[in-house]
């Protein structure tokens, strides 16, 4: 029976290759990220992180971040609202971002990775991923939206 690879162990290689030391805030906030599927903030992060970590800062939970991006190790995700959300990419993804909530989903767009860039980017440098983000608003949005117009169709 074959075994799944183990994310921490990942994580913890690709620390080392990248010269950083594998401190134990680094390891709580990567899984708390791998278990994430809401895209948290480093506010949210360090919400979340206090019940194992009580002393860890908000500092420290930004200043690592800002870090484990920087290396590759994690993703920034950018809102229009100028938020750095966060997630731990596992395979190549795009988002959908709703203007309303703020929720983010991922979708998979395999022909992105495929469609050839245009000319006039090509002696720009390398191009070492793809992202495309859609804004819109969410089903839930949209639907509470509906309810909260009057007879004459506008907005309360």
């Amino acid at each position: 029976m074959e075994s799944k690879p183990n994310p921490l162990a990942a994580f913890e290689a690709a620390c080392r290759k990248a010269g950083l030391k594998v401190t134990q805030q680094r390891l709580e906030i990567y899984r708390e990220l791998f278990a994430a599927t809401d895209h948290p903030t480093a506010e949210v992060l360090h919400h979340r992180l206090r019940e194992k970590l009580p002393t860890i800062s908000l500092d420290t939970v930004y200043r690592t971040l800002a870090t484990l991006a920087s290396h590759g190790l994690i993703n920034r995700v950018e809102t229009a609202e100028s938020l750095s959300r966060f997630e731990v990419t596992r395979t190549p993804h795009h988002h959908l971002i709703c203007r309303e909530c703020g929720g983010i989903v991922d979708f998979n767009w395999p022909l992105i990775e495929r469609v050839k860039l245009p000319e006039e980017i090509g002696s720009w440098g390398t191009i070492d991923r793809k992202s495309v983000v859609i804004y819109g608003i969410c089903d839930g949005c949209s639907g509470s939206r509906k309810g909260r117009k009057g007879a004459s169709g506008t907005r309360k």
